[in-house]
Parts: C-alpha cells; structure tokens; sequence
C-alpha cells in the first residue's frame, strides 16, 4: 500500500503510467546523480583540476557503484538531503589516492537539481512524442467523421450546429505549441558550488561549467539555486497539457451523457448497473486537469527561496513536481486511449 495514488496497488491500474514512473525511482535519480559526479570529473581533469588517471578511475567506479541505499535513508533524515552520504560513500568506493578528487567544487544542490534536468529533458522527449501521436489520431478521426454534424453549445446549452472537424480542432490545436515547448525547452546544468559562487574553483569555474554542461547535454547556464523559474515554468506547462487534455476528456463526457453523438468502446462498467458503460478515462483526464492546476500554485510558492538556498522551498518542490509529472503522463496515456477509442463521432447521417 502507498499513499500516492500514482503508484498505489490499484488505484494506479487508472492513474499509474509505468514508463514515466521509472524516472522518479531511487535508482534512476542514483544513477543521474553519479552520471554527474562523474561528468565533472571529467571536466575538471580537462581543465587541470585534477588528472585524467584520477578521472577515468572516477567514471569506472560511478560506472558500477551500488550505495547502500538504507545508509542513504537514515542520513537523508539527518541532513536533509542525500548527497552528503552519496558523495561519502563513493568516496570510500574511490579510494586513495583520488578520494579528494571526487566531488571537487560542487555541493549537494548541483548533484539534486542537474539530476533532475536530466531526468525531465528525457520526460519532456517522452510527452511530446505522445503529443505526436495524440495529433495524428485526431487527425484521423477528421478525415473519417470531420463533415459530420454536432451541436454546438455555449454556456451548457444548445447553440448552432457545427461540424466535428471544428470540435476536433478545439482538441488539437493546443498540441502542437506544447510539443515544440518541450522540445525547446532548455534544461540546464545547475553547478553552483556551496552558496552559488563556485569558489573553489576560481577563474577555471566557467570553463568546467561549460565542459560539464556539454558531458551533461544541459544547456551551459549560470548558476540558478535559488532562482527556480526553470522549474516553475516546467510546472505550468505541464498543468497547460494536463488541462487541454481535460477540456477533450469534459467534452467526450457531455457527448457521451447525450448518447447521440458519439460512440465509445471499452468504457467501463458499474457494480450495480451492468447496462452503463461509464466513460471513465474522460473522467480521469478532467480530475487530473483540476489536481494539476491545483499543484501549480504550490510550485509557484516554492519559488521564495531565501537567501542563497532554502531548504523549506526546496523540499515543496520534491513534494509536488513529481506528482505534476505523473498527472501528465497519465493524462496524455488517457488520451490516447480515449481517443483510440472513438468508434463514431458526431451524428449518423
């Protein structure tokens, strides 16, 4: 049993979307994380910070290391983030004489928040292709039903009659700006050191910044910890897909609720009334909607960070961001789903 219904034994059946899941596990940030430390190895041994040998040996170890991960648990409640034991613990994996060369310069936020864009660029490549198909089959759903005959409604009652090819356009012109804004979107490095100066490294910090950013395939960008509209800009984009998507899902529901218009396969059935078929995925793709715009305000609050770092914010970002992503990943598979699921379309001629 878990608390999140994203992951839940069964309710995840509806709102679990496993392919996106695999991003947020403990192994996958692991692995992200380790990628960076030894990312930065490389590029401060390209810059003379440290050797090359000392580097190779680095990436070998990041390469097959495995934490102790209840070690990991018990120091992430003492200190608030996991990094300090990570670091430790490979360290120790390292060994001398490159000990001191691991981790050199950086501090636990660069580990977390590069981990993260990493994680979402991949994310962001997963929706848009989803974007694409969603696309084409509304398109196909025009080419078989697009001259056929709705009612138009306006304020929830009987306006003009329309054609579903203007319906359908409702649906899909959104898609296309979300699917080029997750493709443009930059994701960038977050290397800032221990209060964002990158003093240890000096007027070599560029220089490894930029090196890192390209072993990385993150955009090269000063450093940001405490400024968070990256993050927060993400958020919305994702309640702005979340909530196209529900605008379709409300749609099909009123269609399906007048029994005319249009004709659905595989809804889902009642304990009491085996008759109904009840259109659960549009259902879905509407709560999903309201739960990420929902979130949103909480990731806006999460950007008052104070001073130079805030744990406070910082912390609601972990709470509510990955949630935000799986509301849109289960969202877009909805979709899909409900969409191939279109029998007919407007009404028979």
């Amino acid at each position: 049993m878990t608390i999140s219904a994203f992951d839940h034994p069964f309710l995840s059946g509806l709102l679990g979307d496993e392919e996106t899941a695999s991003y947020f596990s403990a192994a996958a940030d692991i692995r992200a994380m380790l990628g960076f430390e030894a990312a930065l190895a490389r590029a401060e041994a390209v810059h003379g910070l440290i050797s090359h040998e000392a580097a190779r040996h680095i990436g070998m170890v990041c390469a097959t290391f495995e934490p102790n991960v209840l070690n990991l648990r018990t120091a992430t409640a003492r200190d608030g983030v996991v990094v300090a034991d990570l670091v430790k613990q490979l360290r120790e994996a390292v060994g001398e004489p490159y000990f001191d060369c691991v981790h050199l310069g950086a501090t636990s936020q660069d580990v977390i928040d590069t981990s993260l864009m990493v994680r979402l660029k991949a994310i962001a490549f997963l929706f848009s292709n989803r974007l694409t198909k969603l696309a084409k089959v509304f398109d196909s759903l025009n080419a078989q039903f697009g001259k056929s005959a709705l009612m138009g409604r306006t304020r929830m009652q009987a306006a003009i009659a329309i054609t579903v090819s203007d319906r359908l356009r409702a649906w899909r012109a959104p898609l296309a700006g979300y699917r080029d804004r997750l493709t443009e979107q930059g994701f960038p490095l977050q290397f800032g050191g221990a209060a964002g100066t990158l003093d240890k490294l000096q007027d070599l910090a560029p220089a490894v910044r930029s090196a890192l950013a390209q072993e990385l395939g993150l955009s090269d960008t000063p450093q940001w910890q405490s400024q968070r509209g990256v993050v927060t800009d993400f958020a919305n984009l994702l309640s702005l897909i979340s909530g196209s998507l529900g605008k379709f899902g409300q749609d099909v529901a009123l269609l399906a609720q007048a029994g005319d218009e249009i004709e659905l396969s595989g809804g889902g059935g009642s304990s009491a009334m085996a008759h109904k078929q009840n259109p659960v995925a549009a259902e879905t793709l509407v709560a999903l909607a309201r739960f990420n715009a929902t979130q949103l305000s909480g990731m806006h609050q999460s950007l008052v960070h104070e001073q130079e770092r805030s744990g406070a914010a910082w912390t609601l970002e972990w709470l509510i961001l990955p949630q935000m992503v799986m509301a849109t990943a289960t969202s877009l598979r909805l979709a899909l789903e409900l969409a191939g699921n279109i029998k007919r379309i407007g009404h028979k001629s």
